[in-house]
This record gives structure tokens, C-alpha cells and sequence, in this order.
């Protein structure tokens, strides 16, 4: 299976089994990875289509395959014991909805606080159909000043491709309308839920 090679700068995990684990997954489901990271040490990834947990079982993979670290959000309520130390070891960042401070804060905060930081989200925000994605993903991007990586997870091809990376300027809505034209042409696992 051809792994892309990681820039020296991204964060890396050091599981040669999880690697093979991956590896092993991606090939019984038949999925490959296509594209490039880029040489930056902390952007956001912006995973489309989300119609399914099995998204999630495929991205999971991907990164255990490339030997990536990412961290991705999570309702602060999902990470009770057992499941927290797993979500942590897999890179779950625990989010406080209704804390003073907005996500889109909190997580400004974390690429500030890092020297390295890759950021998964789902810009739908959702697995069920929805007419708007949300726009904290770009609106991160833009105030921690780190490019957005977008990475379309394609079912009919079996799959994920990683786009070049754009750094996002502050007119936030002709940015949204630019990602959602990148994803026309990819097939969900669920189509009907696009």
C-alpha cells in the first residue's frame, strides 16, 4: 500500500503495530490514501463528506497507517472513563460547549499553545443532512492563522485524498462556498444525506 510520506515538521505518532493495524484495516476495506501533508507544522484538516461512523473507521485508519497524530473535538460529556483515555490516546480534545469562552476560542488557544497541532473536524458538523456547514473550522483556521487542509473521503473510489492547503482571508462565507464546491463531486457513504 502506498503510504504518503510525512513532511519532517507534522506531528507523528511511533506505533510500528498501529501502523500495520491501519495498514491492514485500509486494505480489507480496500481504501488507499492519495495527495500530500504540507511542510507546516500545525493546520486544520477539513474531512468531507460526513454521512457516517464509518468516516470515522476510515480516517482512524489513515492516520494509525500514516503514523499521524491529529486531534479532533469532542462534547466534553463523550469523554467519561473508559472511553476518555482511548478518545485521549487518539487525540480527543474535550470541548465545553457552554463555556464563556467559544469553541472556536478554546481551539485558537490550542494552536497557540502548540508548537505542533493537527485539528480534524467535519465542517458539517453532522452526520445527518444538513444545508449549511458550519464555519468554525475556517474561522479558526483564520485566527490561529494556520492553513485549512481540505480531504475528501470519496466511497465510490474508496478514497481519501488530501488537497493542497489555502490559507483562509476573513471574508469566512466566500471561503465556506469555495470548500463545499471541492466536495461536488465526492461520493458520501450515505449520498442521500449530502
Amino acid at each position: 500500500m502506498n503510504i504518503p510520506k510525512l513532511p519532517h515538521c507534522i506531528p507523528k505518532a511511533r506505533g510500528k503495530v498501529s501502523k500495520q493495524i491501519g495498514i491492514a484495516i485500509l486494505k480489507l476495506l480496500g481504501w488507499h490514501i492519495a495527495g500530500q501533508l504540507p511542510q507546516q507544522p500545525k493546520f486544520v484538516v477539513a474531512v468531507a463528506p460526513h454521512t457516517s461512523n464509518w468516516d470515522f473507521v476510515v480516517g482512524v485508519s489513515a492516520m494509525l497507517a500514516m503514523n499521524l497524530r491529529i486531534k479532533f473535538m469532542g462534547k466534553k460529556a463523550i469523554f467519561i472513563w473508559p472511553f476518555k483515555i482511548v478518545l485521549a490516546h487518539w487525540g480527543g480534545i474535550p470541548i465545553d460547549r457552554h463555556s464563556k469562552h467559544g469553541v472556536v476560542e478554546q481551539m485558537v488557544g490550542e494552536f497557540e499553545q502548540s508548537k505542533q497541532l493537527i485539528l480534524a473536524i467535519a465542517p458539517e458538523g453532522t452526520r445527518k443532512k444538513t444545508k449549511q456547514w458550519k464555519s468554525g473550522f475556517l474561522q479558526i483556521a483564520h485566527q490561529a492563522n494556520v492553513p485549512v487542509v481540505p480531504v475528501s473521503l470519496d466511497f465510490q473510489k474508496k478514497q481519501m485524498f488530501f488537497h493542497k492547503e489555502v490559507y483562509i482571508s476573513s471574508d469566512i462565507n466566500l471561503e465556506l462556498e469555495k470548500f463545499k464546491s471541492l466536495f461536488v463531486d465526492v461520493c458520501a457513504k450515505k449520498p442521500q444525506l449530502v
